[in-house]
């Protein structure tokens, strides 16, 4: 994820591509929300991953009734609890929930990383394992199945990002110390920063300090090569390639097209720019050139064959975020609580029916695009005359392809009918009613476990485990 200050952001799938920049400012200043409690939302009738054949009516059956199963609580009193900051003590909102194998993870805004076993439904232990330790970032790195988690100090007054890979089986015993620290020897202040990227199989990491880049292999984080050109203003990576955007020119903006295998550069060229005009950004998408400036049309460039594409600058305009699905050869943007689907030639594939966000800053921690890059899963707007508490949004699944909402989880139908309660008193009913209804209040983070069929959110909650 890229959050250095720049107006777009970009996630990659099938990738878990993320980029964590460290902080400008001496201390740890983001806000903390109350609670720390994620629920998941399962389906009773579990099935197996569907094939990318599978009709459109096989995914509305795997999505049909949706129940409020379980909560987790990140609060908790015992345990290793006792070894982190009071102010990380204090409830705050997830942030970010990663789930692997059997095991939850939910980071909160304060910096707390809890574990949760999905057997048990209790914690397992808390990956901060120092007691100044605030964790801003989780990645998982499949390679050597274990998790990374990307910190801040207080004893470095947070400003310097630190990496530690933890193996799963170390989590699953309880032991998150026994990891190990990477890239000792990197200064990653701001605006440093370290970036995963699961296609490639690489890291990029930016020591500001030296004005360094270095690329290290995800399998062993071995250092595979530097770059160490001072007027490199960014780095973009698409599958196989890296893109280098150097600091502009009056009328135009030098790039490089690198190997990302061993930094061998393939291409080095000038792209034209309009003068005193800003760039609002510039993306890399296989052999794709996409550029744009303010109040310019977008233009689309195969840097094999300098052939350029425009797009309307009223009909394209600059996102908060991207989406690019590598497998379709398309990309999502985000902008005002919409998603549009666009592919490579500058057209428009589709429009979501029933599909506006329930948050007008894109939060792209509550969107989940399945594996095979059909569903987009998201917390939504609900619908006033299907909603029972206008407070309440509802997780929507719509169709990538067609832009149709398929399904949707709301506090009207993720309630169990009075038939399936049969017996229970008007009072346990209400109360069922007033769980879901919570569960679906401004949800900041979600994720969808395609192989237990389980959505996982966060939930604003005063109390402990519900």
């Amino acid at each position: 994820m890229e959050a250095n200050g720049s107006r777009n952001r970009r996630i990659t799938t099938s990738s878990s591509r993320r980029r964590v920049v460290a902080t400008k400012n001496a201390g740890w200043t983001n806000p903390l929300l109350p609670n720390n409690t994620v629920k998941k939302l399962h389906r009773r009738e579990i099935t197996s991953l569907r094939h990318r054949s599978a009709s459109v009516s096989n995914s509305l059956h795997r999505f049909r009734n949706f129940r409020l199963t379980e909560r987790y609580d990140m609060h908790d009193p015992v345990g290793q609890c006792s070894m982190v900051l009071p102010l990380l003590m204090r409830r705050a909102k997830v942030i970010e929930i990663v789930v692997v194998h059997d095991i939850v993870f939910a980071l909160a805004s304060s910096g707390v990383c809890a574990a949760f076993s999905r057997g048990t439904n209790k914690t397992i232990c808390f990956l901060n394992i120092y007691p100044d330790e605030v964790i801003r970032s989780l990645f998982y790195n499949k390679n050597n199945d274990s998790l990374i988690t990307v910190s801040v100090y207080a004893s470095d007054n947070f400003s310097s990002l630190k990496c530690r890979s933890i193996r799963i089986e170390y989590i699953q015993r309880g032991k998150p110390e026994e990891g190990f620290p990477l890239f000792e020897t990197e200064s990653l202040k701001w605006p440093g920063f370290v970036e995963f990227d699961d296609v490639n199989e690489k890291v990029l990491t930016y020591s500001a300090q030296d004005s360094i880049y270095k690329v290290f292999d995800l399998k062993n984080y071995a250092l595979l090569y530097s770059i160490t050109d001072r007027q490199v203003e960014e780095i973009k990576i698409s599958p196989g390639i890296m893109l280098l955007i150097f600091s502009r020119g009056q009328s135009h903006v030098p790039l490089k097209i690198l190997s990302i295998e061993d930094g061998t550069v393939l291409k080095d060229f000038n792209h034209l720019l309009h003068r005193n005009k800003k760039v609002d950004f510039i993306e890399q998408f296989n052999e794709k050139l996409l550029v744009k400036q303010d109040n310019e049309n977008l233009q689309i460039l195969d840097v094999r064959n300098a052939e350029v594409k425009e797009v309307g600058s009223t009909e394209f305009m600059t996102p908060s975020a991207f989406i690019f699905l590598y497998e379709n050869q398309l990309f999502l943007t985000f902008r005002n609580q919409t998603v549009s689907v666009w592919n490579f030639r500058g057209e428009l594939v589709t429009s979501f029916e029933d599909h506006v966000l329930s948050h007008p800053d894109c939060n792209t921690n509550n969107i989940y695009i399945t594996s095979d890059q059909d569903l987009i899963v998201s917390f939504c707007k609900a619908d006033n005359d299907q909603a029972t508490d206008r407070r309440a949004g509802s997780i929507n699944i719509s169709n990538i392809w067609t832009g149709k909402c398929i399904a949707k989880i709301n506090s009207s139908n993720a309630i169990p009918s009075k038939d399936e309660q049969e017996g229970s008193s008007s009072n346990t009913r209400q109360v069922e009613v007033n769980m879901v209804e919570e569960a679906l209040e401004d949800i900041t983070a979600l994720y969808f476990d395609e192989e237990h069929n389980e959505i996982y959110t966060d939930v604003d909650r005063s109390g402990g485990l519900g």
